[in-house]
């Protein structure tokens, strides 16, 4: 591989340098090689998704997404990376580590207080997510074969029609005929989340069409979606749509 062929070769729009031993590539543009601290591990972070990729071969392109550069010495002073780092290895990210990117590619502030975001934002991802690189707690992205791949749509289908139904992960797995961890590992592999995450957003769907739709109480729609109180529903549905429910109903109305 090239010397000018990994990050350099990335369409860099914004270089966050967080202090000597990091720098996190946001955007896009070309990266000058001599923005890399030294001997380099990079977190790629794509499609939900962090490739961990070290010196020599650190130059591999980011499609997309932005990426964390960290120097291996303070990957190993305040992580204990070590040679049992997972260089090379492919991670789906969890739900609370996808939210944190997502908060580090946001653009609610300007100038100074952005940058201020972002360098904050940077650090709290790599403290998050390398102890759960290296405690093995992240979910690999491995290929799936023909017959686990339509195990798991039907798992995806189980959810998408039977949502109403108290459905539990054992429940789903043996409906499609597959163990629970590979039900785990190959949900997140297809859809990008897990199968609490997908069932609680379909959940959450049909109670929005149900305050749009109907004039059923709050209560009772947050009841035929799984939730027994007002407040727990309305945490969640304002987690999902950045208003409450009766804000939600409210502007349906108004429009």
């Amino acid at each position: 591989m090239s010397d000018a062929s990994v990050f350099d070769t990335v369409r860099l729009m914004e270089i966050v340098h967080v202090s000597p031993e990091m720098v996190t590539l946001i955007g896009a543009g070309p990266l000058p090689v001599a923005e890399f601290p030294a001997d380099p591990v990079a977190l790629m972070f794509v499609d939900a998704r962090v490739m961990v990729v070290a010196a020599p071969d650190c130059r591999a392109e980011l499609d997309g997404g932005f990426a964390l550069v960290v120097a291996r010495e303070a990957l190993d002073r305040l992580f204990g990376w070590g040679a049992r780092a997972c260089d090379g290895g492919r991670y789906h990210l969890s739900h609370q580590l996808r939210r944190v990117t997502e908060a580090l590619l946001s653009r609610d502030r300007v100038g100074e207080a952005l940058k201020t975001y972002r360098l904050a934002k940077s650090i709290e991802l790599l403290c998050e997510t390398v102890p759960e690189i290296t405690a093995g707690t992240l979910v690999p992205d491995i290929p799936l074969g023909p017959v686990d791949t339509r195990r798991i749509l039907m798992a995806r289908q189980i959810i998408d029609e039977r949502w109403s139904e108290p459905l539990t992960l054992a429940a789903i797995a043996r409906a499609c005929g597959l163990n629970r961890a590979k039900l785990t590992r190959g949900f997140r592999a297809l859809f990008s989340s897990s199968v609490a995450e997908a069932l609680l957003e379909r959940r959450l769907d049909e109670a929005r069409r149900a305050l749009l739709t109907t004039d059923l109480p709050v209560g009772q729609v947050a009841y035929r979606n799984g939730y027994l109180n007002n407040a727990s529903f309305t945490r969640a549905f304002g987690r999902r749509y950045g208003q409450s429910p009766t804000d939600c109903r409210a502007r349906a109305m108004a429009a």
